[in-house]
């Protein structure tokens, strides 16, 4: 199912109601994801064989007519919307992103009602979403809860506080929790001094190179961790 479809699934009873009478002129959020789905695809960049990377910040031009239309309905509920689509269609297409995928609106007085476009690009962050877990990918890959991360900053810190660059909903886990290094002796995972401490495989730890498969435990979240290629291999 492509993501104008999923799209037209997921919002196809709300449709019926106050979602159609808002959106009775000007543009149509299933135009809007469909526009979401071509943009990734015309910007796809093959990496490798096992990689093809698509922007992960994606912003929407709208006319003031439509963007009051959008933000009428809820243009934040919206948007995550749209970024669960986006993460669909990459896991369909075995696209890679190398931050965090954001949707945003914006208003362009330039365009007429019904009139929009799309702009995007890629922002690198220490952490960025996975979309499958592929063995051959050249960074270290973590999944927490079943959201899977890879490691593509020199460091990445998780913990409960925003600052951190992975944040968890946790109240066992401190503000920032652990740091994971990746050098060219493998990924080095460090206690940064937490309150319930760092346990890998139930031992405690304060530094420690991890080995491919770890399980890691942090309050009463479980991370597991596997390897990337060496650290020398990321050109």
């Amino acid at each position: 199912m492509g993501v104008l479809d999923r799209f037209e699934k997921g919002v196809e009873n709300v449709m019926q109601s106050a979602f159609a009478k808002t959106f009775r002129s000007g543009v149509k959020p299933v135009e809007l994801a469909s526009a979401l789905k071509r943009e990734a695809d015309a910007r796809a960049a093959v990496v490798d064989r096992s990689r093809t990377l698509v922007p992960n910040e994606y912003v929407i031009l709208l006319s003031a007519g439509d963007m009051d239309n959008v933000t009428q309905w809820g243009d934040d509920a919206l948007a995550r919307e749209f970024e669960d689509a986006l993460h669909d269609h990459a896991e369909r297409q075995r696209y890679s992103f190398v931050g965090p995928v954001s949707v945003r609106f914006d208003e362009d007085d330039s365009l007429a009602v019904g009139r929009f476009s799309v702009t995007s690009r890629s922002t690198r962050a220490a952490a960025a979403p996975a979309t499958g877990r592929n063995p051959h990918s050249r960074y270290p890959l973590l999944d927490i809860d079943g959201k899977r991360y890879h490691l593509t900053g020199t460091q990445t810190v998780i913990g409960r506080g925003s600052e951190s660059d992975i944040v968890v909903d946790d109240t066992g886990v401190s503000r920032q929790h652990v740091r994971f290094e990746r050098t060219e002796f493998g990924t080095i995972l460090t206690d940064l001094g937490s309150t319930n401490g760092t346990f890998v495989e139930d031992q405690r730890i304060k530094e420690v190179t991890l080995l491919d498969g770890n399980a890691i435990t942090i309050g009463r979240t479980v991370i597991l961790y596997w390897d990337g290629l060496p650290a020398e291999e990321d050109a």
